[in-house]
């Protein structure tokens, strides 16, 4: 670390070229290539195992276990037609991170010989160490065995890398004693429970022929790229994933020009390389672009199928890191890498439908006539009323605490924005005041005669709203940029499925009474916005006013922290929820708390851990250093006659004395270990630590705006976002 090292990151990365990528490619040529799609299943497999395979693929009917050795074989052929050797089960754990057990093919034979050999049990099941992997008192540390189980709805992969090829088969992981250890089997759970209550619902609305209804995301991603030479010299950055200490640049962001502009060369280079990968893969990139920080950028796909868009997405994270390596940057995925200017999110778009219904949040061209999306619409609008506070607990961690209610991100308040049409439409429904009347939408004249006029949509966005409906799916804001989207599509699947259910209910009562269906269903969605429309909200919603508001005339919860957020999970009706879903036992649930509580305090311990580590051995003695050059040359020059103002030695003195004594009184905090409950523990992280890390920051970034440049050790704001 060191002045030294700045000025040789900068002269290093103002002289580097581009890492070129090659020749652009077709998409044609490269999409799915790496991929054991459903297609490359066609060509190698007999028709009866393919069409058995299909069958679980598609109409979510189960694996049969026969078809196997099959499929492992003719997986294990095209793999190693490929270059790869190895093969390893893929599944998530409960730590926002990607684990992969790898095993290779070989075989060894009696007469010494050696073959490669992939049998359909191998496919099927695997047994990974469980003992290591968070499980929040499921198991004991000493009870080691866990099992991997193929997922068929999500396709097999290649990951290739520098050092060979490996073939990736998604799975989901649970433990000896069945509990998951993981992410994904409650995603698959709460897939199956949503699509079994939208089914009913669809039955009764006059269906008959009903594909299996499944969720949709589309995960926008936000990103940091800061170059590895300066990454490399700030440890919280290495250790943290944020920039502990830093005084923001003169220049930040407050002239928008950074966002949507032009990306730079080498960042591109890097997206180009991204994209490639990422098509390989069957990953559907969509949109790049500069995002509003500078230094930040965004990746978007189409949509998919929840199952597979969570495993894409993890992906994506996977490639950004591995790929930004290779440019020389580090990609941060940390929800506030820098103070001051905004941070990143993963906006999930999330919506539900089937091939025989289409989109279910689809209002068309005339909503108000579409019984099929007001149904689903209100069930959405009941399901966030009511478990809003779920919603926050599954966004909360200790980094996304720095970006929720900020200029960038919506409050930790869970509200629903539908638009002015839909928000006069459900209002009228609940009023009993059906008249025909609605906001349609327009044209757009812009005055200019070489212009046609352009359609606009009916209502326009709100960028405050943490769960808002934008033209057929809603937007769920509040998604962190580091985090895994199984934990909020399994929420928004689950408050779904109980929503649909409690209106079947409703609407099969109508019914029964022989009231007819139009009017049954206004009836059903009258009683249910009546009951619930206190969570629909359309203006400011980074206002005081709306905070006030929202808890103390709608009844709505605020939870600021994860401190906060997490003892949601203990409530006895989310219990109910995940019990009766079927998506979480009470068991599972409680180890889901468990789990994320203790990684909260951690995570700032960690932190708190490096504020003193840095504050000791970097920031203490460049500020001493400062003061020993300008006191011997004020000594110096006063011998000579010339007194120079000591405002600058009496201020770096006064920060340097104050900086100690922070220190000294967060390592004392720190220190502190005899809590009672999880949760005493979270809430003195929340309050105590974080908020004497805050104070030893304000010293240090004081400093900064005083100490000598060529004794200041880190690598500065002004560096790592402007110089790429």
């Amino acid at each position: 670390m060191g002045y030294e090292s700045r000025t040789q990151a900068i002269y290093q990365i103002t002289d580097r070229e581009p890492i070129p990528v090659g020749a652009a490619s077709r998409l044609e040529d490269l999409w799915a290539v790496d991929v054991f799609s459903l297609s490359k299943m066609k060509q190698c497999l007999p028709k009866a195992v393919f069409k058995s395979l299909k069958k679980t693929i598609e109409a979510g009917e189960q694996l049969d276990v026969s078809i196997a050795d099959t499929v492992a074989s003719a997986m294990k052929d095209w793999a190693i037609s490929k270059g790869a050797s190895y093969y390893a089960h893929v599944f998530y754990p409960m730590t926002n991170a990607t684990a992969e057990k790898h095993d290779g093919f070989i075989s060894t034979q009696s007469d010494g010989s050696a073959i490669a050999e992939f049998a359909g049990k191998l496919l099927v099941q695997g047994e990974p160490d469980g003992s290591s992997f968070p499980n929040g008192g499921i198991r004991s540390t000493f009870e080691a065995r866990g099992y991997t189980a193929w997922d068929v709805t999500s396709p097999a992969y290649l990951m290739e890398t520098d050092n060979g090829v490996t073939l990736c088969i998604p799975t989901i992981f649970v433990s000896w004693t069945g509990e998951a250890l993981d992410k994904k089997t409650p995603l698959l759970r709460s897939i199956g429970a949503m699509n079994k209550a939208a089914t009913r619902v669809l039955k009764l609305l006059g269906y008959h022929d009903i594909a299996p209804v499944n969720s949709s995301c589309g995960a926008e991603q936000e990103y940091f790229l800061v170059d590895s030479l300066f990454a490399n010299s700030r440890p919280d950055l290495l250790l943290a994933g944020r920039t502990l200490f830093g005084k923001p640049p003169a220049k930040g962001q407050q002239f928008d020009d950074h966002y949507f502009g032009a990306i730079p060369e080498r960042v591109q280079v890097f997206m180009q390389d991204v994209e490639k990968k990422m098509y390989r893969l069957g990953i559907p990139a969509k949109t790049r672009h500069n995002e509003v920080a500078p230094g930040q950028f965004e990746i978007a796909p189409f949509f998919e199928a929840a199952n597979v868009a969570s495993d894409h997405q993890q992906l994506t994270m996977t490639l950004l890191r591995q790929t930004a390596k290779k440019h020389g940057f580090v990609c941060l995925l940390h929800e506030k890498p820098f103070a001051g200017i905004n941070g990143s999110g993963k906006h999930v778009n999330w919506s539900v439908g089937n091939s025989t219904q289409g989109n279910l949040l689809d209002p068309g061209d005339s909503p108000h006539e579409n019984i099929q999306f007001l149904v689903f619409c209100a069930a959405v609008i009941r399901g966030v009323h009511k478990y809003g506070p779920l919603m926050r607990a599954v966004i909360a961690n200790a980094s996304n605490d720095h970006r929720l209610g900020a200029n960038e991100a919506p409050p930790a308040i869970m509200s629903v924005y539908l638009g002015s049409q839909l928000e006069e439409l459900f209002n009228k429904i609940s009023q009993g005041e059906l008249d025909g009347q609605y906001i349609q939408s327009g044209k757009l004249d812009f005055g200019v005669e070489t212009l046609p006029s352009l359609s606009k949509d009916a209502g326009d966005r709100n960028r405050t709203s943490p769960f808002a409906f934008t033209g057929n799916r809603f937007e769920f804001r509040a998604v962190g940029s580091g985090q895994s989207v199984s934990g909020p599509l399994i929420a928004l699947n689950t408050m779904l499925a109980d929503s649909l259910s409690a209106i079947g209910d409703l609407l099969e009562a109508e019914l029964g009474k022989g009231t007819k269906l139009n009017d049954a269903v206004v009836a059903v969605i009258k009683e249910t916005m009546q009951k619930h429309s206190a969570v629909i909200f359309g203006g400011d919603g980074y206002s005081a006013e709306w905070h006030r508001m929202a808890v103390e005339e709608r009844g709505l919860a605020n939870l600021p922290t994860t401190a906060d957020a997490l003892p949601v999970l203990k409530e006895k009706y989310i219990e109910e929820l995940f019990e009766k879903t079927g998506v979480l036992s009470p068991v599972e649930l409680e180890s889901r708390f468990e789990v994320y509580a203790e990684q909260y305090v951690l995570s700032i311990e960690v932190e708190a851990k490096l504020v003193i580590d840095i504050a000791k051995t970097a920031i203490y003695p460049a500020a001493m250093r400062h003061l020993a050059d300008i006191a011997a040359t004020v000594a110096g020059l006063e011998e000579m006659g010339i007194n120079l103002d000591q405002d600058n030695i009496k201020t770096v003195a006064k920060l340097t004395n104050s900086l100690t004594t922070k220190v000294s009184k967060l390592a004392s905090a720190l220190a502190k270990d005899d809590f009672d409950t999880i949760e005493e523990h979270m809430k003195y992280s929340a309050t105590i630590l974080r908020s004497l890390m805050d104070d030893v920051r304000a010293d240090v970034d004081a400093l900064e705006s005083e100490v000598a440049d060529d004794l200041w050790p880190l690598p500065t704001y002004q560096e790592m976002l402007f110089i790429k």
